[in-house]
């Protein structure tokens, strides 16, 4: 046998896989296979992505395994070589013996849990992790109308961190439309430019923890100090801190400290600052200072670029019909659209199904026309303002016009009815007030449903609507 034929040697495995899966599979998940080499009992096979090593990890492995015993001999090892463009993750390796599905890779560990991560103990530069996701960066960011503005911004930001008068950077947008993803962009581009910079990508729930933890453990001083030392922070999902006043007067100070001193801060929200409730005045004003960008959901031409990307990243195939048909269809976010994919691929693969429009309109009608998406105190407050014609800030202001005062108490009793949140909550986000005033609210409301058909009519007419948000 001739060692260095690796070719051939791969040729009579695949004439073994055809025998063993059906066409539809071959053709998805080893016809795109190129062998590299074969040394030391090891066979190197080129793939197209890391989804295509999970998938043939996950299902296939049984079937490599006993193929490559029979063709190669016992004992032989196959490794996989991810092959990945600069769009995606940095290429990789991936070791995995034929009589073992372990791999030789180890995920890196992440932010999370319930206590404060110890960076804070972090005094250099090349000590502090900057928890940021290098899977997202500005090259796979794919833009379209819906954040060119957003994009242009934080480009700008990431070539001269504090530097701009766009400090502080405020990204708002819905869920699902790219915020993380730029604002993690944003740290990474300014690592390799400046790696002596201080750059930490923190979530507002974990600052709040950490906080709770630094006021248990009586080191607060140590909390605010090591905050104060950063060069760009990043502070994912705002909106968290509304209500806890305590985390944003310590924010506060580290904010001012750090604007001051020229270092670079970039906020993400799922609301502008004008919506933001249970946040307090002076922190509104500072988010403000800057730059307020707003990344709207992905227009059809856009989200026909985002799938095409990845499904090229995953190396697969998808008739453009089938692409047309999922952004036309798939409106809400990116996370939506790779979701779709990978149902699509599944169901595929499990049922040896042709990728073809069929596939592609049983799975979205499944995941998008049969989901009962969550009401939200934003959409109540659309939906409200909309049929009141009011501007969403109205509801907010101090204003005692009657038809401010009576969207808000309906506003506060729907988002009694169809929300989980709590009384004080919902004050918190409605005009920030207390918990008494959204009591009052709803038992007028109720009180005047009962004696008043023109009023029921015009809440359940509301209510309607609200149903019909999509």
């Amino acid at each position: 046998m001739i060692e260095s034929n690796h070719v051939v040697l791969w040729n009579r495995c695949l004439d073994i896989i055809k025998d063993n899966v059906p066409e539809t599979t071959y053709n998805t998940w080893f016809a795109p296979i190129v062998p590299l080499k074969y040394e030391d009992k090891t066979l190197i096979l080129q793939i197209p992505s890391q989804f295509f090593y999970e998938i043939l990890e996950e299902r296939f492995v049984d079937l490599i395994r006993k193929t490559l015993y029979k063709v190669i001999g016992e004992g032989t090892k196959l490794m996989y070589n991810v092959m990945v463009d600069k769009t995606s993750i940095p290429n990789q390796t991936v070791n995995l013996e034929a009589s073992n599905r372990s791999t030789a890779v180890t995920p890196k560990s992440i932010i999370g849990g319930n206590k404060a991560p110890s960076f804070l103990q972090a005094p250099a530069v090349q000590d502090l992790d900057p928890h940021l996701n290098p899977n997202y960066n500005f090259e796979n960011f794919i833009e379209g109308y819906s954040n060119k503005l957003s994009r242009s911004v934080a480009e700008a930001v990431a070539q001269k961190p504090g530097g701009t008068a766009f400090n502080p950077l405020f990204l708002y947008g819905a869920s699902g439309v790219g915020k993380t993803h730029l604002a993690n962009a944003i740290g990474t581009k300014i690592k390799e430019i400046y790696p002596e910079k201080r750059v930490l990508y923190v979530s507002a729930h974990l600052f709040q923890v950490q906080y709770t933890d630094s006021v248990r453990n009586n080191t607060t001083n140590d909390f605010i100090n090591f905050y104060q030392t950063i060069d760009v922070l990043i502070i994912d999902d705002i909106q968290e801190f509304a209500g806890v006043t305590k985390t944003q007067n310590n924010f506060f100070h580290i904010f001012n400290h750090l604007h001051q001193n020229g270092k670079q801060l970039i906020l993400t929200s799922d609301r502008a600052p004008v919506l933001l409730q249970g946040i307090e005045e002076r922190l509104l004003t500072r988010f403000k200072w800057g730059m307020v960008a707003e990344l709207e959901k992905p227009t059809v031409e856009l989200r026909k670029n985002i799938l095409r990307n990845k499904i090229h990243r995953d190396g697969l195939q998808f008739p453009e019909e089938v692409i047309d048909y999922i952004a036309e269809n798939v409106n809400e976010s990116v996370r939506d659209l790779e979701g779709i994919v990978i149902a699509i691929m599944a169901r595929s693969t499990i049922f040896n199904k042709e990728i073809d429009l069929d596939l592609a309109q049983h799975i979205v009608h499944g995941v998008v026309h049969n989901e009962t998406k969550a009401v939200t105190i934003d959409d109540i407050l659309k939906v409200v303002c909309k049929h009141f014609d009011l501007e969403p800030s109205a509801i907010h202001t101090k204003s005692r016009k009657r038809e401010v005062v009576q969207a808000r108490q309906i506003a506060m009793y729907l988002a009694k009815n169809h929300t989980d949140f709590s009384t004080s909550k919902i004050g918190k986000f409605i005009g920030n007030k207390d918990h008494a005033t959204v009591l009052h609210a709803c038992k007028t409301v109720k009180g005047q449903l009962e004696v008043d058909k023109s009023f029921s009519a015009e809440v359940q007419e509301i209510e309607s609507l609200l149903k019909k948000r999509n």
